[in-house]
């Protein structure tokens, strides 16, 4: 399939806040049942086994929406005894209005994540190389052209100390078909944005090139099949070395 980039209207800056609400719910369904949140924690729980004791680990999840997958991944830290802190970065204003709701409605790990207001294209005007010990996108660099996906990339590596995870949509026929019986009984705006979400995902070959024009030899390619959701991710030699 060849990508096609189509606006969503979910990005647009004057989108009703209970048609955004809509979508973002749809949104948390598929991070919680088709492995959105899962792809980042199985990572984390991977890399947690060499984490410093006694002090905290920070990531920024860039593009947060609802929040989720940060509530996600705190919850499961803090089940292994972990403090796991997150900055979530989002531009959209009203985005980022429900995000601070749907985190009130948490108040076991609210005190974790911080929501700030931020173009995730100008992270690195905004916070210092390496402020954080990760960097997690998810399913925004889709939204992007691939030129702007790489920048976005290439600011991970840059803002992340150990390591990132990218972690979006497999462009394919099996995930186009999937995404339209799973909306056809969803609100317009949902399914319009769903089922071109899609056909703006990337190919294996894509990530893989992104990755070698970046120079991410640390990072791997995994793709969770029944999801059709795919990760970049690794950490970085010498992750926690002194």
């Amino acid at each position: 399939m060849r990508r096609v980039l189509t606006p969503e209207h979910m990005d647009e800056p004057g989108v009703p806040k209970a048609e955004l609400d809509r979508a973002l719910g749809f949104i948390r369904a598929v991070n919680a049942r088709l492995g959105g949140s899962a792809a980042l924690i199985a990572h984390l729980k991977r890399w947690s086994a060499r984490w410093p004791k006694g002090r905290p680990v920070t990531l920024v999840d860039i593009a947060t929406g609802s929040a989720d997958i940060p509530i996600a991944a705190v919850r499961w830290a803090r089940s292994r005894g972990h403090d796991l802190r997150v900055t979530g970065i989002d531009l959209h204003e009203t985005t980022l209005d429900l995000a601070r709701e749907h985190l009130a409605r948490h108040p076991d790990v609210a005190d974790a994540i911080a929501l700030e207001s931020a173009d995730a294209l100008t992270l690195t005007s905004r916070f210092e190389p390496a402020s954080f010990d990760y960097a997690h996108a998810g399913m925004f660099l889709h939204h992007l052209s691939f030129e702007k996906a790489l920048t976005v990339l290439r600011i991970m590596d840059r803002l992340a100390r150990r390591g990132l995870v990218l972690n979006d949509l497999n462009r394919s026929p099996v995930a186009a078909a999937g995404i339209y019986l799973l909306t056809l009984a969803a609100p317009p705006m949902v399914r319009h944005d769903a089922r071109v979400s899609v056909r703006a995902g990337f190919s294996k070959a894509e990530v893989l090139d992104m990755a070698r024009r970046l120079e991410l030899d640390y990072c791997r390619y995994h793709l969770r099949v029944l999801g059709q959701r795919f990760t970049l991710a690794g950490e970085k030699p010498r992750a926690w070395e002194p």
